[in-house]
């Protein structure tokens, strides 16, 4: 009698296991929506040398399924990016959204009361949809005045620590200043120093992918 159940048990797993194999072969990768500026558009350079499609890259290498998105577009502001990210979310459902705006906030001269109620309304919208975020950071040339090169870098950070998010503080940080890293505008980087802007980058996507 105890045979007969263990056989039928057994016979019961094995007419389960396709069909589980097809479960998980239908599950969708989950994906990771890029929300940045031209520094995550490779303006200037090949898209395909870019930090994200770097990162997907070294995501397949690492062995993980995830899906880039990346819906950066030179030029935007922290405006631009909170008015696009409700239909992208929507229409991705991304597991991570890395949110690299605020640069061209700061080099207009806009106001940051402004730009930090742009990225909380972006970080709070990502959560409700239960997205993970990475806030990604940058850093203004002095020439913009103490008090105002100040209060925009720890504006992320702030941000970061309220709603408690993954931040990467200043996403040229290990960035050798010097033009073979740098277009000739001396503001964006040229291919030569994605792969850095991607280590910089890479250990707070890590953190989030294996925080599932």
């Amino acid at each position: 009698m105890l045979r007969s159940r263990l056989f039928k048990l057994f016979a019961l797993l094995l007419l389960c296991l396709p069909l589980a194999a097809q479960a998980l072969a239908q599950t969708p990768a989950p994906k990771i929506l890029v929300l940045g500026d031209s520094l995550s558009a490779a303006y200037g350079i090949r898209a395909e040398a870019g930090w994200v499609a770097l990162l997907q890259e070294r995501l397949r290498k690492e062995g993980y399924d995830h899906q880039v998105i990346n819906a950066s577009i030179s030029g935007d502001t922290t405006a631009g990016g909170n008015a696009r990210l409700p239909s992208l979310l929507d229409q991705h459902q991304p597991a991570i959204t890395i949110i690299e705006l605020g640069a061209n906030d700061g080099l207009r001269g806009l106001s940051l009361k402004t730009m930090r109620q742009n990225l909380v309304q972006m970080t709070r919208l990502a959560q409700h949809h239960q997205s993970r975020v990475l806030l990604i950071g940058m850093q203004l040339p002095p020439n913009y005045g103490a008090a105002y090169t100040q209060l925009f870098s720890q504006t992320y950070q702030h941000i970061a620590n309220e709603y408690r998010v993954a931040l990467v503080p200043f996403l040229f940080k290990g960035l050798p200043d010097d033009q073979e890293h740098f277009l000739p505008d001396n503001l964006h980087p040229s291919e030569k120093a994605q792969p850095i802007l991607l280590e910089t980058v890479w250990p707070g996507v890590l953190g989030l992918i294996e925080e599932r």
